[in-house]
């Protein structure tokens, strides 16, 4: 997260820059507007998905499982390999999402050692009811980011 609600004037990065060599300051500006924008997004997102009594990390599990084409399941894994979180952070958000009946951990046909992780038909409700909201977050961000 990015906590500055007002970012530093041009002044004020213009008199840091003046102790670096090739400093561009509207680059840097650029670089905290955008901290900024994303950070903003993601709490609006956090918001959003806890009146889903979601978290973001259990809505993108939900995503990694939910998009893949040809498949209707992924083994704990591969979820762990597709999320930015170490595996123990994933099983713990697996464990969470079983609780709430939003995925099914099933054994795996070809290895005796993993599980496959499906969603339940109530994850796939969720998923139809969060997406249309998380990606007019996304549009409406984005919108106001070109202004």
């Amino acid at each position: 997260m990015f906590f500055l609600k007002e970012l530093p004037s041009r002044q004020m990065v213009e008199g840091y820059a003046s102790r670096l060599e090739d400093f561009d300051a509207d680059e840097v500006l650029r670089a905290l507007r955008i901290m900024r924008d994303g950070s903003l997004l993601i709490r609006e997102l956090e918001a959003y998905f806890a009146r889903h009594e979601l978290s973001q990390l259990r809505f993108l599990a939900m995503i990694v499982i939910d998009r893949e084409p040809d498949r209707d399941s992924l083994t704990a894994g591969e979820i762990a390999e597709r999320l930015d979180v170490s595996r123990p952070v994933v099983t713990r958000t697996l464990q969470g999402l079983v609780k709430a009946g939003l995925i099914a951990i099933s054994s795996n046909a070809h290895d005796a050692r993993a599980r496959d992780v499906a969603l339940t038909p109530a994850g796939h409700a969720t998923l139809d009811e969060v997406l249309p909201g998380y990606f007019a977050i996304l549009h409406d961000t984005m919108k106001g980011i070109r202004a």
